[in-house]
């Protein structure tokens, strides 16, 4: 029996690009807030149609990127290791993601507060081996942590293209075997390793990276990612993969598409691209 993929979104009343914390945000680039909304709607549709029961975190004025629900924390099991945000403008996010994790059954753990870790976002699985990014946003010593308290193997991989400043903008599992990444955004030692690693690893042209191909969320076989990623949506169809494209460029102003506006809350360590029956 396949277990239903289960989302959180928060949607975006109050996003909008009010400071700039990576290469993508420039206030003068403004965001259209009704497309936005209809962006934010098509995705969340798309989602339940493939069956994804969505729960929804409240979005909260002055908190603009609390709809980059990947970014509130890592699940495992019925563990919640929250987020440490490198930057203070985020942080006032953490007390909120916290308060709803705890009533919604999580057991909410935290880092030292001299620690810097950015869930999700950061933070893969690929089988049982926890990949994870580092420099930018996270530290390498948070991911150790991280994998002490949850028991696993931790591979960090240091990112070195402050444009893809979270492993999820670079780097996506599709299942036990394969993976989508962009050579780019790692140095040579994290481009070996994944090589190794990874049986059947795909690369992401500069171009497909830059309109966010690898921020996709996979539900079993179904890919949902930004529109303009032509050459990789053809790869990963040729792997035999469905790809769903939809339109995010509202949230890319700000550094993020699909998988950032997802948290799996039955865990990385159980999604859609470990296949269940």
């Amino acid at each position: 029996m396949n277990t239903q993929t289960h989302i959180l979104m928060c949607s975006p009343d109050f996003y909008g690009v009010q400071y700039e914390i990576n290469p993508w945000m420039n206030r003068e680039r403004k965001v259209d807030h009704e497309s936005a909304v209809k962006q934010w709607n098509e995705l969340y549709k798309i989602l339940v149609e493939l069956g994804v029961r969505i729960s929804h975190l409240d979005p909260v004025e002055g908190l603009p990127d609390l709809v980059f629900t990947a970014n509130a924390a890592m699940i495992f099991k019925n563990e919640a290791i929250l987020s440490r945000f490198r930057h203070e403008q985020r942080q006032g996010e953490e007390t909120h993601n916290a308060d709803w994790l705890a009533a919604n059954g999580f057991q909410v753990r935290r880092l030292p507060e001299n620690y810097h870790f950015e869930g999700a976002g950061d933070a893969l699985f690929y089988g049982d081996t926890l990949f994870s990014g580092y420099r930018i946003r996270s530290d390498a010593r948070s991911h150790q942590m991280v994998g002490e308290m949850l028991g696993c193997r931790v591979i960090p991989l240091e990112l070195v293209d402050a444009y893809f400043y979270h492993l999820d903008t670079c780097f996506c599992p599709l299942n036990t075997q394969t993976a989508i990444y962009y050579p780019g955004a790692f140095d040579q030692y994290g481009q070996t390793v994944l090589r190794e690693s990874i049986s059947k690893l795909i690369a992401v042209d500069e171009k497909d990276a830059r309109a966010f191909g690898c921020n996709a969320v996979v539900v079993r076989k179904n890919v949902v990612m930004n529109v303009g990623c032509d050459s990789i949506a053809r790869q990963i169809r040729a792997h035999g993969f469905t790809a769903i494209e939809t339109p995010l460029s509202e949230f890319v102003k700000a550094g993020g598409s699909a998988k950032c506006l997802t948290l799996r809350l039955d865990g990385e360590e159980a999604a859609a691209w470990k296949e269940t029956s």
